[in-house]
C-alpha cells in the first residue's frame, strides 16, 4: 500500500488502513454561540466541551453552498478538481467555520475522517455537510476532504427515516479520507453547512421525494456542542517516528 503525504509531499509504503499505529483523536467544536463564517467565533480544540451556546444559520437551498475544488466529477470545467482556497465560502453566514489554534509542532492526519454531528432542523429533511481544511499563516485555507449526510438517511438507505422538526439528532458524517502534514505554525479547520454544489446535490428541505421535488423550503439549522452534545470530528493521527 502506497500512501501519498500532503504537506511534505512524500510518498510512503504502508501495510494496512487504517494505519495501526494510529492515534484516534476526539477535536471538540467550540463557540461562543457565532461560529458563522470565518470571522466568528468557531474553535476547533481536543479540549473537552463545556456547555455552550448552540450555533445556527439559515440553509436556503436556492443560494447553496459553491463547491470550490476537491475531489469532482466528471469535468473541471464544470467543478475544479484538487486544492483550492475555501475563504471564498468560508466568508458566508451559512457556513459555520472552526479553526484550531496554529500548532506548535507538524501533525500528520492520515486515514478516515469522521464527523459525529449533533444537530437540529425545523422541517422534515436538510443535509449536513463537512470540509477538513489546512490554513496556512497568511490565511489560506486549503481543502482536504469533506463529505455529506442526508438526514432521512442517517439510519441507513435502504428505508429514508424523515425528522422530527426542531429534535436534535446524532450523525454520523463521512468526510472521506486525507493523508496530510498540517506544518508547525498552521491551522486546522472544519467546515459545517448544508450544501456543496453542485458536488452534492442540493436538498430542497422539504421531506418530499428528492428526485421530484419542485418546492424549496428555507431551513433552520442549529449545530450543538454541549457536555450533552458533543460534536466532535474524530482525526486519525499519526505519532512521529
Amino acid at each position: 500500500l502506497r500512501i501519498f503525504i500532503m504537506g511534505i509531499n512524500e510518498w510512503r509504503d504502508e501495510h494496512e488502513w487504517p494505519l495501526a499505529r494510529t492515534d484516534w483523536q476526539k477535536w471538540y467544536l467550540h463557540s461562543g454561540g457565532s461560529a458563522n463564517s470565518v470571522m466568528g467565533n468557531g474553535v476547533l480544540s481536543p479540549q473537552e466541551l463545556s456547555d455552550q451556546q448552540p450555533d445556527s444559520y439559515i440553509y436556503d437551498p436556492q443560494f447553496p453552498v459553491q463547491t470550490i475544488g476537491g475531489n469532482n466529477c466528471c469535468s473541471p470545467d464544470i467543478v475544479a478538481w484538487g486544492p483550492y482556497d475555501q475563504r471564498p465560502v468560508e466568508a458566508r453566514n451559512d457556513v459555520l467555520c472552526y479553526t484550531s489554534a496554529p500548532l506548535e509542532e507538524d501533525l500528520e492526519v492520515t486515514g478516515p475522517i469522521t464527523l459525529v454531528l449533533y444537530a437540529s432542523t425545523d422541517g422534515l429533511d436538510t443535509d449536513w455537510t463537512a470540509k477538513l481544511s489546512d490554513v496556512s499563516p497568511d490565511g489560506y485555507s486549503k481543502n482536504l476532504c469533506a463529505g455529506i449526510i442526508r438526514a432521512r438517511f442517517r439510519e441507513g438507505f435502504e428505508e429514508p427515516v424523515l425528522l422530527t422538526p426542531n429534535e436534535v439528532y446524532r450523525y454520523e458524517i463521512d468526510v472521506s479520507v486525507t493523508g496530510n502534514v498540517f506544518k508547525r505554525g498552521n491551522r486546522i479547520r472544519v467546515d459545517v453547512s448544508s450544501s456543496n454544489f453542485p458536488r452534492f446535490d442540493r436538498n430542497m428541505n422539504t421531506g418530499n421525494d428528492p428526485g421530484t421535488d419542485t418546492e424549496m423550503r428555507v431551513a433552520r439549522q442549529t449545530i450543538y456542542h454541549a457536555r450533552e452534545y458533543p460534536s466532535h470530528i474524530l482525526l486519525p493521527v499519526i505519532p512521529s517516528r
